[in-house]
């Protein structure tokens, strides 16, 4: 939609006023980002593990995307704005004054200093907000809901299907972000964990540990805003995503401190956490839940290869973290020690 991202590029057909616009894309998304605030479209996409592919359905996620949110962030989600276009251009609309086309989520712009990412890039990220952070989310891990319906997702054969569909969503890409000897490396030591410790997670579930979590916990996705601690963009396009162990959830956190360099931070924001969550001795589970956190990074990655909206440049750079990502994950296995 080449028309539709270039009006929206131009600050007089966005509802608050902004002299400068840019974008940023993911294989889900159009993110448009003016000085005030920022306003996030869904690209009409099927997956398979996610559908935008209709108007009603992007609809029915740009709310349940501000809906969910709420949960650890109270202020950003400002509301659902609608696509109009006139016959000339395109525009963001609260009210439409013309036909609806598109929906999108407008939220408040969060300061980039404030960001988790740039915070550990400045080198200004310190043991005591990884402290804080761990008391956040194991407070929400504890509130947040559950029921039968969540713990099913719990089970080791339902949580087989996430795992299946990953390496089958792969295998196009074998050779290009993957080496098929990685992917079957990767894939038999999951299968061997599944086969060894299948008890874990039926454990799990009775000691009540399997929640409505966040799904998409990494530093992106968190802010440190003076004494406040904005955590936004859960996974809102499956409820399987977030149906999961909390130690699932804050895994991703973990692996991608990790990814980053950061195992002193990572190391302290797990300490903590299995403190104030009053946790056991999950390590192995923590270990099975990163490999598959770095295994979904990468194939993330590999998905924007074959984005038609993503130019040469961001192609490159995909390909690059793809298999960075899928390394880690191989690494991670390495390191254990174990078959699974």
């Amino acid at each position: 939609m080449p028309s539709m991202i270039q009006d929206l590029l131009n600050p007089r057909n966005l509802p608050d006023p902004t002299k400068k616009v840019d974008l940023v894309q993911t294989h889900i998304s159009w993110v448009f980002m003016a000085e005030s605030f920022v306003y996030k479209i869904k690209k009409p996409v099927n997956f398979g593990f996610l559908d935008f592919s209709t108007l009603t359905k992007r609809k029915h996620y740009c709310q349940k995307e501000i809906e969910l949110n709420t949960r650890l962030c109270d202020d950003i989600y400002i509301g659902l704005l609608n696509v109009t276009y006139d016959g000339k251009r395109f525009r963001l609309e609260a009210h439409p004054s013309a036909e609806v086309m598109d929906y999108a989520v407008k939220m408040r712009r969060i300061p980039e200093g404030g960001l988790m990412k740039n915070l550990f890039r400045e080198g200004k990220l310190t043991s005591l907000h990884m402290e804080r952070l761990a008391d956040v989310l194991a407070d929400f891990h504890a509130r947040t809901e559950r029921s039968p319906e969540i713990d099913v997702f719990g089970r080791p054969e339902r949580f087989k299907i996430n795992t299946d569909e990953n390496f089958a969503q792969v295998e196009s890409y074998v050779g290009l972000s993957i080496d098929k000897s990685v992917l079957n490396t990767i894939k038999t030591w999951t299968e061997t964990f599944y086969e060894r410790r299948g008890e874990i997670f039926f454990q799990r579930i009775t000691d009540g540990k399997v929640c409505d979590g966040h799904g998409d916990l990494h530093m992106e996705h968190i802010c440190f805003e003076g004494g406040k601690i904005s955590i936004f963009d859960c996974i809102e396009f499956n409820d399987r995503f977030r149906y999961a162990d909390q130690v699932a959830d804050i895994s991703f956190l973990i692996m991608d401190l990790e990814f980053r360099g950061g195992r002193d931070y990572a190391r302290t924001l797990w300490q903590r956490y299995k403190q104030s969550a009053r946790e056991g001795d999950v390590e192995d589970l923590l270990t099975f839940y990163k490999v598959y956190r770095a295994f979904v990074r990468g194939k993330v990655n590999s998905f924007q290869l074959d984005d038609p909206n993503m130019g040469a440049r961001e192609k490159e750079e995909a390909l690059r973290l793809a298999k960075e990502y899928f390394a880690l994950a191989l690494r991670y296995i390495k390191e254990s020690g174990t078959r699974g």
